[in-house]
This record gives structure tokens, sequence and C-alpha cells, in this order.
């Protein structure tokens, strides 16, 4: 019953997990507000208080999953992507413990975590099956074949999904992070009430620099002529603007999911907490027969736990690092 105690320190929010033979136990997540203030993610701020968060955080974990330090069997952390500052908090800590308890070290790619938090609880997809990886940096849909055999057969030429929620948000005046009030707001509107184009890109790949121009440009136009436009329209812009990213995303995965003969469709990262994809995906996956896999919310967004799942498969392989391991600010999946 191997026990795997997990680090998570790819962006800004500081993580530790605890799994107990393929079970996770504990998933603490420490977030930073400080980045509210700057409109986005102040890369040395975050490792800054990645500093001051890690240690707390692994305690955390520990304690709720009542296991002792001296009970660890391996480290798991993520070596990338991710900001490089922020990964070395995570990578440095990972390995001091180990170090100091004679045990392995397991790194682990932050974007194979996402599709292998499908694998933390009872419900899981059957190999091969297709996952929508979305967050901010990220927007790839990837044939996962098997736990560490993923090939990555469409992604974003340009911007990520979750980068057009946040430029959207930062048109319209709200304060960061803006995805979850698009979120709220668009609960509240109309996903017909406009028309944003759909961009025409061959294959599977994506693109979201045009809607965003577009979404600039639509903006502008209505506050010239209408200055109070956003105040009053705020629900439908924000249901639109979500309507059109999710469509954009499920027309190109229902796709892949036709081309390559697969029932088992999941969605993954931190966008995969929008309510109106995660619905969405629930619908296409009903109309087509197929079965549906979504996460836990606190298994969306980046945390410790799918890293320690992710780990825990590792370690069944033995597939360990070194001490010399440095992290890497892009890693291929």
């Amino acid at each position: 019953m191997p026990v795997i105690l997990a680090i998570e320190s790819s962006c800004d929010d500081t993580s530790a997990s605890v799994c107990v033979d393929g079970k996770v136990l504990s998933n603490v997540i420490a977030n930073q507000s400080i980045h509210e203030a700057y409109g986005g993610v102040v890369p040395e701020l975050a490792s800054r208080v990645h500093q001051q968060n890690i240690v707390p955080a692994v305690q955390q974990a520990l304690a709720r999953a009542k296991v002792s330090k001296n009970a660890v069997d391996a480290v798991a952390f993520t070596r990338g992507p991710g900001l490089l500052g922020s990964l070395l908090v995570g990578v440095s800590f990972a390995k001091a413990f180990a170090l100091a308890k004679n045990i392995p070290l397991i790194e682990v790619n932050h974007m194979q975590a996402h599709v292998l938090a499908h694998f933390i609880g009872d419900n899981k997809p059957s190999f091969p099956f297709l996952c929508l990886t979305v967050s901010g940096g990220h927007t790839q849909i990837v044939l996962v074949k098997d736990y560490f055999d993923m090939e990555v057969v469409g992604q974003t030429l340009d911007d990520a999904a979750g980068e057009a929620m946040d430029k959207t948000s930062k048109i319209l005046g709200l304060p960061y992070p803006g995805g979850p009030l698009i979120d709220k707001n668009a609960r509240l509107g109309n996903p017909e009430a406009y028309k944003f184009p759909e961009p025409q890109i061959p294959g599977f790949d994506f693109s979201f620099s045009g809607l965003k121009t577009s979404i600039l440009y639509f903006i502008r136009d209505n506050v010239a002529q209408t200055p109070d436009f956003i105040a009053e329209n705020i629900n439908d812009i924000c249901a639109s603007v979500e309507n059109r990213i999710v469509t954009i995303l499920l027309n190109k995965l229902k796709r892949a999911a036709a081309h390559y003969g697969i029932k088992d469709i999941a969605l993954a990262g931190g966008v995969s907490a929008n309510t109106g994809l995660r619905l969405g995906t629930k619908a296409m996956c009903d109309q087509n027969g197929w079965n549906c896999f979504i996460p836990e919310m606190q298994y969306c967004t980046d945390n410790a736990g799918m890293i320690a799942i992710a780990g825990y498969h590792k370690y069944l392989k033995g597939e360990f690092a070194s001490q010399s391991v440095v992290p890497l600010a892009r890693m291929p999946m």
C-alpha cells in the first residue's frame, strides 16, 4: 500500500496531497489573493507566496490523511509545465523531503496529471478515451491510450480558451479572476443574445485570438453608442461569450470523437469547472450515447490530488527521478 505525498506549485496555487494505495485521502489547496490587485498572476510574487504556503500545506495534507511523514514512501511533484519560479519551490521542497527521508522522487507532467484526475474515485473512463483539457494556458484534445501514453490530436494555435474568458472579463471591467464571474453572470443571461464568430480552423485545432478581437470591437462599438451598454447587458454578454467558447470547444471534440470512434469522453483542466462547459459536455454525450467523465470540482483546477494519482501509477511502474532533476517551464505531454 504505497503512500505518496504530492506537491503542486505550477502557477499560483500551492497544493499538497496524500494518496494511499491509489486513494486520495487529502487535497489541500492554498490560493493566492495577492494577484487580484494586478489583474493577473505576477510570477515573482507567486513564487514568494509558494515559499510561505508549502510547509503548512504539506502539514495539513498529512494531518487530514492521518499519515505520518515517516510513513511516506515517495514524493511526487509537478516538474512542468508552468511558471519556472513557482515550479522551483515545489521541486526544491520535494527533493529536500525525499533526500531527508531517503525515499524516491516521482516527476509528474502537469498536463498529464489533469487527464489522470479522472482516475481519482470510482467512476473511471476506459482506454482509449478522449479528454478535452482546457485551462488558462492550454486547450487540447488528448487521445488517451494508457496512463502515460497520450497523444495531443488537437490544440490551440494561439490563445487558450481560459485566456479568452480572462481577457473578456478585463474588457468588461470585471475583477480578477474573471472566469468564475463570467460563469456566474452567464447563468442569468441569454446565450443567444449576441452572435460571435466561430473560427474556421482545419482539423481538431483551436484558435481564440480572433474571437477575443471580435469581442473587443463589439464592446467598443456598443459602448460608443450607449455608454452604459456593459452594465445594462452584462449577463447577456457573458452568456453569449461563454456560449461561443463552449460551442467552439465541443464542436471540435464531437468531430474528434466521431473520427476516432471513441465513446468515453472526458473533460479536465481549470475551465472544466465552468458550468456551461460541464452542462454542454454532458448534453453532447447524452445526445450521442457517449459516456461522460468530469472530475469533482476540487480536481479540476490546479491541485496536488491529480499529481498524487499520477505519481501512484508511476510508482507502480518504478519510474523515479534523480536528485538532479530540474523544473521545466515547457514540458511536452
